[in-house]
């Protein structure tokens, strides 16, 4: 470094890459303990809430909405988030699954998990910029959970599915007419507590970074397995169908996009 030349903290060190290395940790943890369902279609109904009348319905939608914009989206409910808090179960769920197309990242989930009355709308990579964190929000709070909170899981997921093909698939223009996902007659955020637990763990991190060897080898060899991971290229590029004939993911990633909620 040149004397004199003041190293830049704020930049290297700013929100975004906290919250990295915050899921990293996170991520890291899980993936020791979690077991998870098998991607065995666009609907996972591990914990048998969703009626067949809906899925029927779902499933075409789904595929169809794949077919024509390569966006892979795919519904699950657990039995169980193990202990974990659903950001960092639904991130390495999505991470599993390898949701949507390895070169575009644009897949998406929708988790549920009743037994912990969380839900979790994760969005790839790519599709950030289209079905933002506040958007995902929004689905939740309207259409998802008032459905949920009456027992309605199939409702509460039929319609949260609509919303987000709405979104994905529509000009802007169109799907701000609509009441449902309108941002202004939504009232005023409130803290996210998770922000909070996401700077206790950025500090802790640091500090054991900071005195432990061990954890510094640990952290980073789990950074270079991941960054080796994404960067490898895969047999099967887009998020279609396996070799025989079964469903799989196509190699996306996510970095934490979209938003929870509860009832």
């Amino acid at each position: 470094m040149i004397a004199g030349q003041a190293f830049p903290a704020r930049g290297i060190f700013g929100p975004r890459l906290a919250a990295a290395v915050a899921l990293l940790l996170l991520t890291a943890i899980a993936a020791v303990a979690l077991t998870f369902p098998a991607l065995t279609g666009r609907i996972v109904d591990q914990a048998n809430v969703i009626s067949a009348e809906t899925r029927s319905a779902l499933e075409p939608k789904l595929a169809g909405l794949e077919a024509k914009s390569g966006i892979q989206l795919v519904v699950a409910t657990v039995n169980s988030l193990e202990g974990q808090e659903i950001e960092p179960y639904a991130n390495e769920l999505f991470r599993t699954w390898k949701l949507g197309e390895k070169a575009k990242n644009n897949g998406v989930l929708l988790l549920v998990a009743p037994n912990e009355k969380r839900v979790r709308i994760e969005v790839g990579y790519g599709l950030e910029g289209t079905l933002t964190d506040a958007l995902t929000k929004v689905i939740i709070t309207n259409a998802i959970a008032p459905r949920f909170k009456t027992g309605d899981f199939s409702g509460g997921i039929s319609r949260g599915v609509d919303d987000i093909i709405t979104v994905l698939t529509t000009d802007s223009s169109e799907w701000e007419k609509r009441p449902s996902l309108r941002l202004d007659s939504q009232p005023a955020p409130t803290k996210d507590p998770f922000n909070w637990l996401i700077a206790l763990i950025v500090v802790v991190v640091i500090i054991l970074l900071i005195v432990s060897p061990g954890f510094r080898w640990f952290f980073f060899n789990v950074v270079i397995q991941i960054l080796l991971s994404s960067g490898s290229s895969s047999s099967s590029s887009s998020g279609g169908s396996s070799g025989g004939g079964g469903f799989s993911g196509g190699g996306g990633s996510s970095g934490g996009g979209g938003a929870s909620g509860s009832w």
